[in-house]
C-alpha cells in the first residue's frame, strides 16, 4: 500500500529531519541525529536511486543530518559545504559559490516569484495488515523474510519509476526528457503513534534529476502522481508474492469497506489479530461516523465515493496523536508478543505461522499457478471501463496487477505478465479516444486515453445488514459483476468450441466485442514444479474454468443481492411511496366529501409503474450510464 505527501520549504522539510528521520518521534533538542538514532535503536536512513553516482554517493550509504538538510531542505549538493569552501578559496564571491551548489533552479529564485518550492515527494510503503501481524509476532526468520521482501518491493517500484515514469521538465513544462536516474532516501519505521506494529518505510524522492546534457531540472511531479496507484499495486504484488512463495502462504480477499475493493490478506490471520494491530483503523472508523453524520445534515444526502475518501482523510487527521518516544525493535516485539498473548493466548500466537501455512496449502492445492491471459484481459478492460469510462494505460496496468494478485493468490508469475495483460486489454477491447493534432506534440503512449464498447451495467441496490439502510451498488461492485459475466460467457463459448459444438446465440452475443470465442490462446502457465503437461483444448478450457472459479469465488458477491424485492426500500423509492400515500389519502378525503378527485398529471410518483417500466439507457448514443 502506498501513500504520497509533499516535502516543501520551511516547516515541512524540518518535520522530516526532526521527526521522520527519528522514527516519527520527537528528537531531543540539540542532539545529533546519529546519536539519537543509535540511542533509540533506530536504523539510519539510506540512499537509493541511480542518480547517486552524479552526487558522489552510493546506494545503501547512510545519510547524515547535514546531507538531508542540504538535499531535502535546500535543494543543494549533499557535499555543498566542501564545494562552496573550495570556490571561496579560489576567489569566488559567496553568492556565486552558493548558487554553484544548487541542483537545478535555486530555491531562492523560486521564492522570489512568491511560489512555494517542492523539494521532494514522500512515498510511504506499508504491507497489508496480515503481513504486519506476521512480522510482529513471527519468529526471526519470518521477520527477516518479510523485511527483505518489503525492501525488494520498494526497490522494484523505484526502478519502475526510473525506467517507465519519471521525466524532467523545464521551460515552464514545454520541454521534457526521461529521468532514468532518481535520487532518493529510505527511512524505516516499526510502529504507529499508538506503539502498535506498523512496518513502513518513507521513500523521499528528490524533486530534481539530471537532464541528458548533465544539468539538473525539476521532475514532472504531476506524472508521478498519475502513476501512484500503479506503483502501489506493483509494490503489493511484488512483496506479497515473494513472502507467500518463500513461506508457503496464500492470500484471501478481505472486505474492509462494503462496496469497495477487498484487500488481499494472508490466509490464516484472523480478523481479531488484524483488529488488535490496526488501532488507527478503529479510531478512524469511530471518528468517521460523526463526520459522516455532519455531512448528511449539511448536504441532505449520503457522501459518494469521492466524498468518502475526503471524509476518511479528515477522520485520520482528527485522530492523529502526538509524537511518541521511539523504542528499539526488539523491545517493541517483546511488548507486542506479551500484549497478543494476554489477549488471545499463547497457543494462538505461537501457532500463527503454522495455521497460515495450513490455510495456504489448502488454497495452493485448489488454485493452480495459471493465468488465462485472454480472460484476464477482458476482465481488466471491463472493470476499468465500468469504474472510469475513459482511462489510460496506467489504469489498465494497475488493474492487471490487481488481477494477478487476486487470481494467483500469492503464487509466483513470469516477469512482465502484468504488462502483457495490460497491452492485450488495450489492443483487443479498448478504443482510442486521443486524436493527434497536426502541429502539436504527439502524446506519449501512456498519455493516450481509451474507452471500451461494453454494455454499461445497470445499477442495483444492496440490502442493508445489521440495521443499516439499503445502499446503491458501488462502481467497483458493478465492475466486478460485469467482468465476471463477460468471463463466464467467454468460457462457455470456448468450451463448446473446443468440444466441437456450436455456441448458443446468447453466449456468442455476450462474448461479442470481447474476444473471438474460437480463440484458443493457451493460458499463460507459470513455471512451477507441479505444472501439468500440455492439455488438449477441451481439457485446457475445463481446467481454466475450474481455476478461475476457485480463484475468484463468491467473496465478491457474498452478502449482495439483486433481488428486486429489496429495491422497493431504497431511500428514493421510500420517498416516492410517502408521496403516493399522501396523494391517495387526499383523494380519499375528497371522495368522502363528495368532490371529484383530480387525476394526477403523470404516474411518476407510482413506484409500481416504475418497476414495470424501468428506465433504459439511451441507445442512440451507444452504451452509457442510465439517464
Amino acid at each position: 500500500m502506498l501513500s504520497v505527501a509533499k516535502v516543501q520549504k520551511r516547516n515541512s522539510w524540518r518535520y522530516y529531519v526532526r521527526g521522520v528521520a527519528f522514527g516519527d518521534g520527537r528528537r531531543p533538542a540539540r542532539q545529533a541525529l546519529t546519536d539519537a538514532q543509535e540511542k533509540a535503536g533506530l536504523p539510519p536512513g539510506v540512499w537509493m536511486g541511480r542518480g547517486l553516482a552524479a552526487l558522489g554517493l552510493t546506494a545503501g550509504q547512510s545519510l547524515t543530518e547535514r546531507q538531508m538538510e542540504l538535499v531535502f531542505g535546500q535543494g543543494r549538493h549533499p557535499d555543498a559545504d566542501r564545494i562552496e569552501r573550495e570556490l571561496l578559496d579560489d576567489g569566488a564571491d559567496p553568492e556565486t559559490a552558493r548558487l554553484a551548489t544548487a541542483l537545478g533552479q535555486p530555491i531562492e529564485e523560486i521564492e522570489r516569484r512568491k511560489a512555494t518550492p517542492l523539494l521532494a515527494l514522500d512515498f510511504t510503503f506499508r504491507p497489508q495488515a496480515s503481513l504486519v501481524v506476521l512480522w510482529a509476532l513471527g519468529d526471526d526468520h519470518t521477520r527477516r523474510v518479510i523485511e527483505r521482501a518489503h525492501e525488494r518491493a520498494i526497490e522494484t517500484v523505484l526502478r519502475w519509476l526510473e525506467d517507465e515514469v519519471a521525466q524532467t521538465r523545464w521551460s515552464s513544462g514545454r520541454q521534457r526528457a526521461k529521468a532514468p536516474t532518481l535520487v532518493a532516501s529510505r527511512w524505516r519505521h516499526f510502529d504507529n503513534r499508538d506503539g502498535f506494529p506498523l512496518l513502513h518505510d518513507h521513500l523521499l524522492i528528490l524533486n530534481r534529476a539530471q537532464r541528458p546534457d548533465g544539468t539538473w531540472a525539476a521532475l514532472d511531479t504531476r506524472r508521478l502522481y498519475q502513476h501512484i496507484v500503479a506503483a502501489g499495486t506493483l509494490y503489493t504484488l511484488t512483496m506479497t508474492t515473494e513472502v507467500c512463495e518463500e513461506l508457503g502462504l496464500a492470500t484471501v480477499p478481505r472486505e474492509v469497506t462494503p462496496g469497495l475493493r477487498p484487500v488481499m490478506e494472508v490466509a490464516g490471520v484472523e480478523q481479531d489479530l488484524i483488529d488488535w494491530s490496526a488501532t488507527r483503523r478503529e479510531q478512524i472508523d469511530q471518528a468517521l461516523v460523526g463526520i459522516t453524520d455532519r455531512y448528511v445534515k449539511k448536504h441532505g444526502r449520503l457522501p459518494d465515493e469521492r466524498a468518502r475518501h475526503g471524509l476518511g482523510w479528515w477522520a485520520a487527521q482528527d485522530t492523529r496523536r502526538a509524537k511518541k518516544t521511539p523504542k528499539p525493535l526488539e523491545q517493541l516485539r517483546t511488548w507486542w508478543r506479551a500484549s497478543a498473548i494476554l489477549r488471545f493466548g499463547q497457543e494462538v500466537v505461537d501457532g500463527l505461522l503454522e495455521r497460515c501455512r495450513a490455510a495456504g496449502a489448502v488454497i495452493r492445492a485448489r488454485v493452480r499457478p495459471v493465468v488465462d491471459t485472454a480472460l484476464a484481459a477482458v476482465d481488466v478492460a471491463a472493470i476499468v471501463f465500468t469504474v472510469r469510462r475513459s482511462f489510460a494505460r496506467r489504469h489498465v496496468l494497475a488493474e492487471a496487477r490487481r488481477h494477478l494478485l487476486e487470481t494467483l493468490r500469492g503464487r509466483g508469475f513470469t516477469r512482465g505478465l502484468d504488462d502483457y495483460i495490460a497491452d492485450a486489454a488495450l489492443s483487443r477491447h479498448a478504443r482510442q479516444l486521443t486524436v493527434p493534432v497536426t502541429g502539436r506534440r504527439t502524446p506519449a503512449p501512456d498519455q493516450l486515453t481509451y474507452t471500451a464498447d461494453f454494455a454499461w451495467p445497470h445499477r442495483w441496490w444492496v440490502a442493508g445488514v445489521d440495521g443499516k439502510p439499503p445502499r446503491e451498488s458501488s462502481r467497483y461492485e458493478r465492475a466486478r459483476v460485469a467482468g465476471l459475466a463477460l468471463q463466464n460467457a467467454i468460457r462457455d463459448a470456448r468450451i463448446l468450441a473446443a468440444l466441437g459444438g456450436e455456441a448458443p446465440a446468447a453466449t456468442t452475443s455476450a462474448a461479442a466485442g470481447a474476444v473471438d470465442y474460437q480463440d484458443q490462446a493457451a493460458p499463460h502457465a507459470v513455471d512451477h514444479p507441479d505444472r501439468d503437461a500440455a492439455l488438449t483444448p477441451a481439457q485446457r478450457a475445463a481446467a481454466v474454468h475450474a481455476h478461475q472459479q476457485a480463484a475468484m469465488p463468491e467473496e465478491y458477491l457474498d452478502g449482495r443481492t439483486t433481488d428486486p424485492a429489496t429495491w422497493l426500500y431504497t431511500p428514493k423509492n421510500l420517498a416516492l411511496l410517502a408521496a403516493f400515500t399522501q396523494a391517495s389519502e387526499a383523494r380519499a378525503r375528497l371522495i368522502a366529501d363528495g368532490a371529484q378527485p383530480k387525476q394526477p398529471a403523470k404516474d411518476a410518483a407510482d413506484p409500481a409503474r416504475q418497476r414495470q417500466h424501468p428506465e433504459q439507457p439511451d441507445q442512440r448514443r451507444g452504451a452509457g450510464p442510465n439517464r
